[in-house]
């Protein structure tokens, strides 16, 4: 790897963080300890921070006493860029789990795409909420986590929305960092797919990131996910940087 391509793999990794905040957290030894409650993983696990990092037994066990202290499983997201822990979480019976992968695009190699049924905002609307709650299946407590943690990102972003038959089909929201646009939280409702719905919502956001200035786009997805994987390779997103996967014992719960 080169230094160019570790730079921006960190700074990919810091927007993509910055793009879906947690609640609170802690660091240690350069893994930041990140903590919301809920289901999702990403933020509710320990992740780690460019530079020098510490010794894997000290890193894992201080963060088990963290998350433990505060009723909840000890998770590690685990990316290839940082794989130091690996050894020592099998040796203490952390199973792998889930598998995604990191997707870089310039801005201008991204392809340009117009809906007039695509609404862009720079805060989300209630019935933007009330569409991710309901494509999401959240129940109470996840709404009001979800909720939360859009009002903690900061920087430009814009919520964006493809509407069919007078409601929301599909939606997605943004966040640019340091000229970087963090796609996240695409959502097509099972109702309205295979019609192009997702594709025209992605690029109503990289259209507005364009207008504001950003130089390149990032994001997250699945690795074994090939119907976004194959959304996202005809926007233009055809650079796969690095790979991160999860941590978790397995009679742990989820």
């Amino acid at each position: 790897m080169s230094a160019g391509d570790d730079d921006l793999n960190w700074r990919v990794e810091q927007a993509c963080r910055e793009g879906w905040p947690a609640a609170t957290g802690a660091v240690f030894d350069g893994w930041l300890l990140r903590r919301s409650g809920g289901r999702i993983r990403r933020t509710n696990s320990a992740n780690p921070s460019r530079g020098q990092r510490g010794a894997p037994d000290a890193v894992i066990g201080a963060a088990e006493s963290f998350y433990i202290g505060h009723g909840q499983t000890p998770l590690f997201r685990v990316p290839d860029i940082a794989g130091e822990l690996e050894a020592a979480l099998d040796h203490r019976g952390y199973q792998p789990e889930g598998g995604t992968i990191h997707l870089h695009a310039g801005i201008g190699d991204l392809a340009e795409v117009r809906d007039e049924q695509v609404t862009v905002s720079k805060v989300p609307g209630e019935d933007w909420l009330a569409a991710r709650f309901r494509m999401g299946t959240f129940d109470d407590a996840e709404c009001r986590i979800f909720r939360e943690m859009t009002g903690l990102i900061v920087g430009d972003r814009a919520f964006v929305s493809c509407e069919r038959d007078s409601e929301i089909a599909a939606l997605a929201y943004g966040v640019i960092r340091n000229g970087l646009l963090v796609v996240e939280s695409v959502e097509t409702d099972g109702r309205f797919r295979q019609q192009g719905l997702g594709r025209k919502t992605v690029g109503g956001l990289i259209g507005w990131a364009r207008r504001a200035g950003a130089h390149a786009a990032c994001l997250q997805v699945v690795v074994d996910n090939t119907p976004a994987r194959a959304l996202y390779a005809s926007l233009g997103f055809s650079r796969e940087l690095y790979r991160y996967h999860y941590r978790r014992k397995p009679h742990e719960p989820r």
